[in-house]
């Protein structure tokens, strides 16, 4: 009989510890370290064929054929964009967020969807529930067959006699194996089973979706292992408070990290935004101060975004620095470029930033706008109408150009916006678009206020 061994994992980094201690010696956590049993599957002598013929052998790079890979459709333009144009054969998917975000929803959706036979597991959710939820968001496909089962052999025998075209577990946490002897939705068992999901991908070539907790930390919980044996990582955020949804990838060895999907929530489930500047951009806030419009990019995706300041006098004694959507620590910094280069005292006043929609930008070119905004609201003025703002701002109070200039340009023009302000160099106009060229914070000051 094989020799059980004992270790010792942290839930919050997922490191292996030969014995009890107080501290984690990798993440510095107190008392996160729990026992697990591990169960030994090292063959003994007499059991290694040393004859068998090897599955796998050297292989000369150029003798390695390249075929194109014909991705599946998601049938959603948001999802597809992110995972670099559809789903990848064989690839396994890890998604996190918080907690009723809308993965699951998002996920349904996607197996009502797609064309071919799909698979949804759920270890949450019962199938009667799942049944009302996909009555409301859509409408049913006859391919799409529902397994309530934890047990990942039990599984991976279904999905061997139904041979999908695609499967979504929901979620890795509630799943177990019988290769480790541990409860379910611990640090060896998530490995063990996202280990024979993967092992199953790439065999079948079948696409599989994982759903994935997070810790309160924001990150997925498990070990981290998890997000390197995965080819792709998304992160669905957002505020539970609005009704705007944002699909990130963290991690795509299939396509770019740099795109995101944008999303709104409705009682019939999630809403793909096709044009997010429409949405993003209030009419009711032109003739106020402390508004100011934005061009960024996500991505190759351009975005209109409105920019909300709110500077007052400190009631208390330390003035408070608040941003929501946007980096506190550069957002101090840009007051400090306006209080040495412009000549605003803003060291006694409370300043508080929002960017519209609870989106989270960290795009440099929104440098700008932001300025222009607490400048708006610190002498009341508001910015005219049909203006918009697109530069980086550097310490020395200097404007500076930020990449993609065209793509911003040709979205302001499309929103109907007569005029942009931008740093020095910037050339071609498009059609219908005033550009205005500054170079420094003080002739942004002249110039509007």
């Amino acid at each position: 009989m094989a020799k059980v061994k004992k270790a010792f994992f942290c839930t919050s980094c997922g490191t292996q510890h030969t014995q009890w201690q107080g501290q984690c010696s990798n993440c510095k956590s107190w008392n996160t370290l729990h026992e697990e049993v591990l169960q030994a599957t090292k063959p003994k002598a007499w059991q290694v064929d040393t004859k068998a013929p090897l599955k796998a052998k050297p292989i000369r790079i150029q003798d390695i054929a390249v075929d194109r890979l014909s991705r599946l459709s998601a049938q959603d333009q948001e999802l597809n964009r992110v995972l670099g144009g559809g789903i990848v054969p064989g690839s396994v998917v890890l998604v996190g967020g918080e907690p009723g975000i809308g993965k699951s929803t998002l996920l349904l959706q996607v197996a009502l969807a797609v064309t071919g036979k799909v698979v949804y597991v759920s270890g949450e959710e019962s199938e009667q529930q799942i049944k009302l939820r996909s009555a409301r968001v859509t409408e049913e496909s006859s391919e799409c067959f529902v397994l309530t089962e934890t047990h990942t052999q039990s599984l991976l025998h279904h999905l061997g006699a139904l041979s999908p075209a695609l499967v979504i577990i929901d979620s890795i946490q509630t799943l177990h194996s019988d290769v480790v002897d541990s409860t379910a939705g611990s640090v060896s068992q998530i490995r063990a089973c996202t280990a024979e999901l993967l092992h199953f991908a790439k065999s079948t070539q079948t696409p599989v979706f994982l759903v994935g907790h997070i810790t309160k930390d924001g990150a997925i919980a498990g070990p981290k292992i998890l997000e390197h044996m995965v080819d792709t990582v998304l992160h669905f955020e957002g505020d539970r408070n609005h009704v705007y949804r944002i699909l990130r990838a963290h991690k795509n060895r299939f396509g770019t990290t740099a795109e995101l999907g944008i999303y709104t929530m409705a009682q019939e489930g999630l809403k793909a935004v096709s044009n997010p500047s429409a949405l993003l951009i209030s009419s009711e806030s032109v003739g106020l101060s402390g508004h100011a419009i934005g061009a960024t990019v996500e991505g190759i995706r351009p975005m209109l975004i409105e920019v909300q300041a709110l500077v007052s006098s400190a009631v208390y004694g330390t003035p408070q620095r608040s941003s929501t959507g946007f980096d506190n620590k550069r957002l101090n910094m840009l007051l400090a470029v306006l209080e040495k280069r412009a000549g605003f005292q803003l060291g006694a006043k409370d300043v508080f930033l929002n960017l519209a929609g609870g989106i989270r930008l960290d795009d440099p070119g929104l440098d700008l706008a932001i300025m222009v905004a607490v400048l708006s609201s610190s002498l009341d003025v508001a910015v005219p109408k049909g203006y918009t703002f697109a530069a980086e701002v550097g310490l020395s109070g200097e404007l500076r150009n930020v990449p993609k200039m065209e793509q911003r340009m040709q979205e302001a023009a499309k929103l109907g916006f007569e005029r942009m302000v931008v740093a020095k160099g910037v050339k071609s106009v498009p059609k219908g678009l005033e550009l205005i060229r500054l170079a420094t914070i003080q002739e942004l000051v002249s110039h509007l206020f």
